[in-house]
């Protein structure tokens, strides 16, 4: 938070150069999360502050001072940080600014008709507007977060509408080629050559993604196609994303999260150090969609979370799997550090906003609101919305060991207290 100068110059929910706009979405999607796992609500002002300041004209996270840099996975983040706030019963707004879920809900109501089957068989195009450098590139991010999006609107309204599209987006992606038959997630294709070259370099934000989703949609239908899928892209996207002694026989702590395409040779660029973080989040809350995932997923968790707070000295730094050798720093490997411990607290989390002292996943302590739906101003509901259904069903099985829990809780406690926060 430290990064944070808009409540000081005036540039309210944005970070300063050379921080884009999509990472403030993912950084108060962190904070709604903090809050939720630790019951530290010393931030939740500014965050609603900042959520609510991007909304923009029609209440769907596209404010003009954002055209010129506006895609479609940049207004998304900012929707599926809105959705977790709703998701985690995030205190609302005043009544006569726009209510977290409805903000979520617009965000897919601009993207749905902006699903292009005019080439490729359909996709999301990575830029919004023609002028903009990438509007012809179809990519997983921008499909990922479109899936994501779908696959947690359905888990929260029930409204099959939303499940259709999360289905369409995935099986576009596999029909496309950006998810390959082993279950590697590629960035993009063209849509100038109707998508027929592929773009192969991978990124674990877009495997967390896709991951995640299709937890959710296991979570919600029981369905053997998705477990597989869930199954399957966690086990090819952990072997990708976490370090390994002997594809990187350099020397280094294993099973570490890490980021392959960039990270060894020291060139990842402030979006990309930022990606660690948000993989580290979905897998977290895989393991509570999805609890037979719960075995692979809090090792890594676990590991990496202790990796990432002895990079923090205290500023935190970016390779967590070679420990002194962290020479970037800055808010985005500050996110990811965060991210990756404060995900090993999923398990055990406390609904503290009401009092409320039960685990997640039994009694009210789902994360849902109070009667499950928020409205928008008027008390109408976005286009799609339809009624509720619970929140990540949880076998009581799935948190990690009490110890490292214990641990974890005193690295955030210790994180806090040191300013990093």
């Amino acid at each position: 938070m430290g990064y944070y100068t808009g409540d000081v110059n005036g540039a309210i929910g944005i970070f300063p150069d050379p921080y884009y706009w999509w990472e403030a979405g993912a950084v108060w999607g962190a904070m709604v999360d903090y809050w939720y796992l630790t019951g530290d609500d010393q931030y939740n002002d500014v965050v609603s502050e900042a959520l609510q300041s991007q909304v923009g004209p029609n209440a769907n996270y596209m404010p003009p001072n954002q055209t010129r840099t506006l895609g479609n996975d940049d207004q998304a983040f900012w929707g599926l940080a809105a959705l977790t706030a709703a998701e985690r019963s995030f205190p609302r707004p005043p009544p006569n600014q726009p209510q977290w879920l409805a903000l979520a809900q617009a965000v897919f109501d601009s993207q749905a008709p902006r699903w292009d089957t005019g080439t490729c068989g359909g996709g999301l195009k990575w830029q919004i507007f023609t002028f903009n450098s990438g509007y012809n590139y179809k990519n997983a991010i921008s499909t990922g977060t479109f899936f994501q999006l779908a696959a947690r609107l359905y888990q929260y309204t029930g409204n099959q509408t939303y499940a259709d599209w999360a289905t369409t987006a995935y099986e576009w992606a596999t029909n496309v080629g950006l998810i390959n038959d082993e279950y590697h997630i590629f960035d993009g294709t063209d849509d100038t050559t109707n998508c027929t070259q592929i773009n192969h370099i991978q990124w674990s934000a877009n495997a967390g993604l896709f991951i995640y989703g299709s937890a959710v949609m296991y979570n919600m239908t029981s369905s053997n196609t998705w477990r597989t899928r869930t199954d399957s892209l966690l086990s090819a996207n952990l072997r990708i994303f976490t370090y390994s002694v002997e594809s990187q026989p350099s020397g280094g702590i294993p099973d570490v999260i890490y980021e392959p395409a960039c990270e060894p040779i020291g060139r990842c660029n402030v979006d990309q150090l930022a990606f660690r973080g948000l993989f580290a989040r979905w897998l977290s809350r895989t393991a509570i969609a999805a609890p037979f995932t719960t075995d692979a997923i809090f090792p890594v968790l676990g590991v990496s979370a202790e990796a990432a707070a002895e990079a923090c000295d205290p500023e935190c730094g970016a390779r967590w799997y070679r420990p002194g050798d962290n020479a970037e720093r800055g808010l985005s490997p500050q996110l990811s550090a965060l991210e990756v411990i404060q995900a090993n607290l999923v398990g055990q989390a406390r609904r503290f906003a009401d009092g409320n002292s039960s685990t997640v996943g039994s009694g009210n302590g789902t994360g849902m609101a109070p009667n499950g739906t928020q409205g928008a101003p008027n008390g109408t509901q976005a286009t799609a919305s339809g009624t509720s259904a619970p929140i990540e069903t949880q076998s009581t099985n799935t948190a990690p060991g009490s110890a490292v829990c214990g641990a974890v809780a005193v690295i955030v406690a210790g994180l806090a207290i040191a300013g990093l926060l």
